[in-house]
């Protein structure tokens, strides 16, 4: 679970440097309809999970979401199939 968190983490930072460079040659208001909420919660959630206690209850609803989440990327090279949910 720790690639596939990496790996999340590593696809939510590609996006955020793109929609910078989005920013940076459109102007901010190009992103009002941008997918940054989305990709800061998804990141919290990655890290909520590294922080978690394996014992947690939580923690095998919360690996699942992460599963689901990391499909957007799954035509991404560095996906590994047994990722899907």
């Amino acid at each position: 679970m720790d690639d596939l968190v990496k790996f999340l983490v590593a696809r939510i930072m590609d996006d955020n440097h793109a929609y910078a460079y989005v920013a940076d040659t459109l102007g901010g208001a190009a992103l009002l309809d941008s997918h940054l909420p989305m990709l800061d919660l998804t990141e919290q959630l990655a890290n909520d999970y590294k922080a978690m206690d394996p014992a947690d209850p939580r923690s095998a609803g919360l690996a699942y979401a992460l599963r689901v989440l990391a499909q957007s990327y799954a035509e991404h090279p560095a996906y590994h199939q047994e990722w899907r949910p």
